[in-house]
């Protein structure tokens, strides 16, 4: 919703600038952030190849207007911000856990289970409206001759169906029971509700340090995730936008004065990570050490192809050693000396914190 801190909590994980304001829609365009993932062990391989460059993963947040009531009519700038939403894979949800009289909220008081619901029942009117135009639309394929592709749209009817009666029952996509293939068909129709979500409590900066589990708002938040199976993180917003303005030690020195373990940017990149199904696999050398992201199951020639298209045309094998291993053994060459460096075939599946060599010809 507009005026949750949102922008403010955006403008803190990216630097990237975006407006925040007291008032309702002060972004309109979407706001691009492009950041770090956060990985100690590029760190540690730095140590042990004393590198030219160390290269991180990235992941993109988007920051995009407030939701209000009546969005998929259109009320507020519900339509634009809608299609914003359809790009993305992943959506976090920031939610109100503050009361300030000097932040107005749209809706008059905090609610933190009425918010949410209030931006659900939004995107499902909006799945709702997509499904329709779907449903009437493959209804009218349907009347083909072909055989083979009368089967498939009869298929898709059947799915778009089954989740046209799950969003008039108020169900998100996501919260379906639909099977893998159901689910590839879904995602075909790009619904809001399909996408997995992230609710992030934004609390005040005393609530942060002391007695979050009083803070009824937070709790409420919490057993509404909790029953939907989501990711819940709690993150004060004004003290990201702090840890924002500070080198790296000043960085540690305030977490730990604070009494955290890491800063919330830390645990939604982490978490917007785990939530995507992404891993990372490392190589590690003189000219650089860098980290990349994969999907989980993907096989080795297909990492390879991260690097270059080259490398996964004209595979070979790859040399593997685990992150753990070669910090235990010190070196590359004394894990290889130890049997734990090993040779990888094309149906090897990736794990994450592979230290990779690739061999390739073309």
């Amino acid at each position: 919703m507009p005026n949750v801190g949102k922008s403010t909590l955006f403008n803190a994980i990216t630097k990237a600038g975006a407006e925040s304001a007291n008032y309702p829609f002060c972004t309109i365009d979407p706001n691009v952030g492009i950041v770090s993932v956060p990985d100690e062990r590029l760190e540690k391989l730095a140590a042990m190849y004393n590198p030219e460059k160390i290269t991180y993963t990235t992941i993109e947040f988007v920051d995009i207007a407030g939701l209000v009531k009546g969005a998929s009519r259109g009320e507020g700038l519900g339509n634009k911000f809608l299609a914003n939403i359809r790009e993305v894979d992943a959506i976090v949800h920031v939610v109100r856990c503050f009361d300030d009289v000097n932040v107005v909220h749209v809706e008059g008081s905090i609610g933190p289970a009425r918010d949410v619901e209030t931006i659900n029942l939004e995107l499902i009117l909006a799945d709702l409206e997509t499904i329709e135009k779907r449903i009437e639309k493959t209804s009218r394929l349907l009347k083909t001759q072909d055989a083979k592709l009368k089967a498939e749209y009869q298929s898709e009817l059947t799915v778009y169906e089954k989740i046209k009666a799950g969003l008039e029952e108020n169900l998100p996509v996501r919260a379906l029971d639909l099977d893998q293939e159901e689910r590839a068909i879904a995602k075909q129709a790009f619904l809001l509700t399909e996408k997995p979500v992230i609710y992030a409590a934004n609390v005040a900066e005393d609530a942060l340090t002391d007695g979050i589990d009083r803070n009824p708002f937070v709790q409420e938040l919490k057993a509404l995730a909790e029953a939907e199976g989501a990711e819940l993180i709690i993150i004060s917003a004004k003290i990201e936008e702090e840890i924002a303005q500070l080198e790296e030690v000043e960085k540690k020195e305030f977490l730990e004065e604070l009494g955290l373990k890491e800063s919330g940017l830390d645990q939604l990149i982490k978490k917007s990570y785990k939530l995507l199904g992404l891993i990372s696999f490392l190589t590690a050398g003189k000219p650089e050490v860098r980290a990349w992201t994969i999907t989980k199951g993907t096989k080795a020639p297909q990492a390879a192809g991260k690097i270059h298209s080259d490398i996964e045309r004209g595979f070979i094998r790859a040399e593997i050693v685990s992150y753990d291993h070669l910090i235990a053994c010190g070196s590359y060459t004394a894990a290889k000396e130890k049997g734990l460096v090993r040779l990888e075939g094309k149906d090897y599946v990736m794990q994450d914190g592979d230290v990779t060599l690739f061999r390739f010809n073309v």
